[in-house]
Formats: C-alpha cells, structure tokens, sequence
C-alpha cells in the first residue's frame, strides 16, 4: 500500500538539521508496523511524511502505486484514505464529541448529517461513549478523547491508520483503554503504522517492528526476533533501557 525510497527531510535554515536521513520501506496491507527508538530519532517525522503532513525534503513516497509527493497529487484525497491519531488528540474544543466525528464525512465525503450522526453514534457505541455524543472535549477524560480522536479518524473510512505515540499523554490508568480499542482494530484488519513506547503492545499486535535510530531505520523484523535476538548494537542498547 505503501512505498518509500530514499526519503530524506531536513528542518532549519538551508536545511542544517537532517532528520530523516534516506529511508526506504514498504507497507503492504493488513500490515501493523510498530515503530520503535529513541526520542528525536525521527519517528514521528517519517509518520508525518507519510500523510504529507510534513513535506519531505527530497524521496518518493507511493500510496496504491500513485506518487502523493508529486505537487500535483490531491493530498485531500490521501487523507480520507490515510487517517492519523496525534499524542494530543486534537479535538475541536468548541464543537461536542458527535460534531467533532461527523465534520469530516459531510464536509469532505458528502454524508447527509443523517448518515454521519448514525454512523457516528455507531462507532460511539463501540468504545461505550454513547452519553458522551452531546458532550464537549474539556468534560472528558485524555483516555476518552484519546479514543474519540480514534473513530473520528475511523469515521471517515480510512485504508491506512497512523498513530503517533497516542498514549504518551495519557495517565497510565487510561492507557490500557485506548491500546484495547487499537488491539481492536489490529484484529478486525486494519493497516496500522504506530510509533509508539509501549513495547507490550508492539510485541503483541506488531507484525514487523522497525527500530529507528538517527534518521534511519537501523533494524527491521519480527517482534519474536527482533525483541529476543535484535541484530544491531543500538538496538541492543535501547532494547536494554526500555525492557
């Protein structure tokens, strides 16, 4: 579904800081890719290319064999395809949790407000939210929001789910709520990429774990692998701070 190459991306002035640093991946479907590393290894940056998000400096990136980093390409059109959850759940804090589900498939996807309410009072049901419709993001708790930023994303129907690092703001009580409803969605067949701390749930719902490390991918494997016998001294010394 998805292809890089030779992805690179710099930041400041005439690009003096280089974080992504030549990366080249592929992503197939119904892939849950977990990625792994340090902080400021570039992470988050790579998720946020891939939704155009951040515009890379130089590289390709294909999605369903189309080039979304020509100029041309509708990037509109990539993200009702790719949907993306953020560390801090990014709720409109004026509109109330049904609004803030139903925005995007009337605006952009063309539902009637019937369509989008009943689809949105379908996915609150799933998560047990549905006395929260009429409420407003400040009168919920982060594990709440966390997972209403997750079926707002789902409500418009997205091949591809990015999460970054979507329980880093949590309490540690709320965390398990959200990782169940991604486990959730892992099983139903989702393709998921996640940059994620949780090593329990990247041993877990991972098919393949990517360690990244100074703008690179430095290691790539299964979690069975790569968590008993990882292949690389960095990943070893990471591996040996986080486990």
């Amino acid at each position: 579904m998805i292809e890089v190459k030779r992805l690179h991306k710099s930041f400041g002035p005439k690009g003096s800081l280089e974080v992504l640093k030549g990366i080249d991946q592929t992503i197939q479907k119904g892939e849950k890719v977990v990625i792994i590393g340090p902080s400021g290894s570039g992470k988050s940056t790579f998720l946020r290319c891939l939704n155009m998000l951040e515009t890379p400096t130089s590289g390709e990136i294909y999605y369903n064999k189309q080039l979304i980093t020509d100029r041309l390409y509708d990037i509109n059109k990539l993200r009702m395809n790719i949907g993306m959850v953020f560390q801090h759940f990014n709720l409109f804090p004026h509109l109330s949790i049904l609004k803030n589900i139903t925005l995007g498939p009337v605006k952009l996807k063309g539902k009637t407000e019937n369509q989008a309410k009943e689809q949105a009072m379908e996915l609150l049901q799933r998560i047990g939210l549905c006395d929260k419709a009429d409420a407003y993001p400040s009168q919920l708790s982060g594990g709440q929001k966390q997972r209403v930023a997750i079926i707002r994303a789902l409500a418009m129907e997205p091949q591809v789910m990015l999460f970054d690092e979507p329980t880093s703001s949590l309490d540690p009580e709320m965390v398990g709520e959200v990782l169940d409803l991604m486990k959730k969605l892992a099983d139903a067949g989702m393709t998921m990429i996640v940059v994620t701390h949780e090593m329990g749930f990247a041993k877990e719902v991972g098919t393949r774990i990517l360690f990244m490390d100074d703008g690179l991918i430095v290691e790539e494997n299964t979690p069975e692998k790569l968590f008993t016998h990882p292949q690389n001294q960095r990943t070893k010394d990471f591996l040996s701070k986080v486990l």
